[in-house]
């Protein structure tokens, strides 16, 4: 099934935008009439036909709305980009598949990349949620300063996880089922010794991961995987 995404709806109409609705009539030459499936990325499937194809957009006739099944626990994962755009991206691309709620590029100490375009990476996060079949888009928060993020977090519960020695309990030791919780993920190189004592300081509890030393964007997606495998 060919799934779009749209955030234009206005009463029992949809109307696909420029890359949407060219994928849609040029590439899939689909015509007035056929049947369509269509997101919003706030948690709906919708079914409904191609009323009008204009050169820049498609016009859809709603026929169904049908809300995604919610999840009892969160997901927040506030990670440092990595160097390689690519293996960050791969990042956003699997734990949207897998299933996230939110996500925050952390400006560390160690951090190699302190750039971001948040267009390229929204487009990731779209693909990703189609491709998967599901109907909520990850928030993806701005690109934001360590000790910024930690001094205001609150909501989720509060994990940071690093390499020590002796190791942290494992994350799904420290976690329950049904809990939103928020894990911390540093740069290659891991946080500092300061960063690590302030997030300890505002409440964040030390987790590990497991015995292996994991490259950044590894380690999002095991505590995101981690975080699913203990609400199932």
């Amino acid at each position: 099934m060919n799934l779009f995404y749209t955030t234009d709806i206005q009463g029992d109409e949809a109307f696909l935008q420029e890359e949407e609705a060219r994928h849609c009539t040029q590439v899939l030459r689909m015509r007035v009439g056929d049947l369509i499936h269509f997101v919003d990325g706030q948690g709906n499937f919708y079914e409904g036909q191609i009323a009008g194809i204009a050169k820049k957009t498609c016009t859809i006739q709603i026929e169904q709305r049908r809300p995604e099944p919610g999840r009892p626990f969160g997901v927040h994962i506030a990670i440092a980009p990595t160097k390689n755009i690519d293996r960050f991206e791969w990042f956003l691309e699997k734990a949207t598949e897998i299933g996230i709620d939110a996500i925050t590029p952390l400006l560390c100490a160690h951090s190699e990349r302190r750039q971001l375009r948040p267009d390229r990476l929204e487009k990731v996060l779209v693909a990703a949620m189609k491709q998967s079949l599901k109907a909520n888009l990850p928030v993806l928060y701005p690109l934001t300063t360590f000790e910024t993020f930690v001094t205001q977090a609150t909501d989720y519960k509060k994990i940071i996880a690093w390499l020590s020695t002796p190791p942290q309990p494992l994350l799904q030791r420290i976690c329950t089922p049904d809990e939103k919780v928020l894990v911390l993920i540093g740069p290659e190189g891991d946080f500092s010794a300061k960063e690590i004592e302030y997030a300890l300081e505002h409440g964040f509890v030390g987790a590990s991961l497991g015995n292996s030393r994991l490259r950044t964007e590894t380690a999002g997606m095991v505590a995101c995987h981690t975080l699913h495998l203990l609400n199932a």
